[in-house]
């Protein structure tokens, strides 16, 4: 039986998201002492405390994720004795989730994904001005069609496929008045619905190159080890061990389509057939629903969620 451990992406940051953790375990207030000192802010009492607003930002939503599903590894390795090395037959994450993947899997140090999240969410942030672009989920249309409608509205703008997240939710990404051509387009092709998406900037698109060009320069300068399990990457959907290719995938991962519902059928197609999301919300687990019907999901965030699938790792 193998199992893959899967790292949730923005939009699953909610306050409060790692608090239980930091009270019940030394180990994952070891994990919040040691990004904060990285990055040089109380991202912990953010994360804690709040407001909303702020730990939205992506400069902070970004690292603050990775800290909790850090924290969660972290205990699983100190209180059951459960390793990513040990009991993953692959690690994956959507979007920012790759980089909770790869310092799972030891490629990164805790405190260098830290900054290279913050890094990374500060230059998505700034790589267009705000209110020039924008992101909309198209439901009930498949990854070709949506991928056409997004081609049609384009029109001289940029308008492309931005997360292919599962059969029938593909979230487009690009100029403003591209995305909300695009939306209208793929209604008339049979979209049930398609949902402007409340995001402060148009991710995974080539409006992100000035990112994509921070990242190349952040990364150039980071050490990185190969992993101890593979990694199923966002823009190829497949695995990866070389640190050199890894780091090239991370800067195409800027611009480039997260084909995660590609990267969950891999899996699936080589013998997973259980999934553990580590880290804040259960977003990913609903998608594993869709994309991988005839494994099991289990969302892993808390003590109880930890005990759980530690006994079932051990099992």
């Amino acid at each position: 039986m193998k199992t893959a451990f899967v790292f949730p992406g923005q939009g699953s940051q909610a306050v409060g998201m790692g608090k239980s953790l930091a009270e019940s375990f030394a180990a994952a207030r070891a994990v919040f002492a040691e990004v904060d000192e990285a990055l040089g802010q109380r991202l912990s009492v953010l994360m804690w405390e709040g407001p909303e607003a702020d730990l939205t930002l992506t400069e902070n939503a970004q690292p603050a994720l990775m800290a909790v599903s850090m924290a969660v590894i972290r205990v699983l390795e100190t209180e059951h004795g459960i390793t990513v090395g040990g009991a993953a037959s692959f690690v994956a994450g959507h979007s920012l989730g790759e980089y909770s993947a790869l310092a799972a899997a030891g490629t990164f140090t805790l405190a260098d994904a830290a900054r290279l999240l913050k890094t990374r969410g500060l230059a998505m942030q700034s790589a267009t001005p705000v209110g020039t672009g924008a992101m909309a989920a198209l439901l009930g249309l498949d990854f070709a069609t949506a991928a056409q409608a997004a081609a049609e509205a384009a029109q001289g703008e940029v308008c492309q496929a931005a997360n292919d997240n599962s059969d029938g939710q593909v979230v487009v990404s690009g100029s403003k008045a591209a995305v909300e051509r695009c939306a209208e387009i793929a209604k008339a092709k049979g979209a049930k619905r398609a949902v402007m998406l409340p995001v402060s900037a148009p991710f995974h698109c080539a409006l992100m190159q000035p990112a994509a060009d921070v990242m190349a320069e952040a990364l150039a300068k980071v050490e990185m080890k190969a992993p101890v399990v593979p990694v199923v990457a966002n823009v190829g959907a497949a695995p990866l061990s070389d640190p050199a290719a890894i780091r090239e995938s991370l800067v195409r991962q800027v611009t480039g389509t997260v084909r995660w519902r590609e990267c969950m059928a891999y899996m699936a197609g080589h013998g997973v057939s259980r999934f553990y999301e580590i880290g804040a919300g259960k977003v990913l687990t609903g998608l594993s629903k869709k994309n991988a019907p005839e494994a099991a999901a289990f969302a892993v965030n808390s003590a109880e969620d930890i005990a759980a699938a530690a006994a079932q790792l051990k099992g």
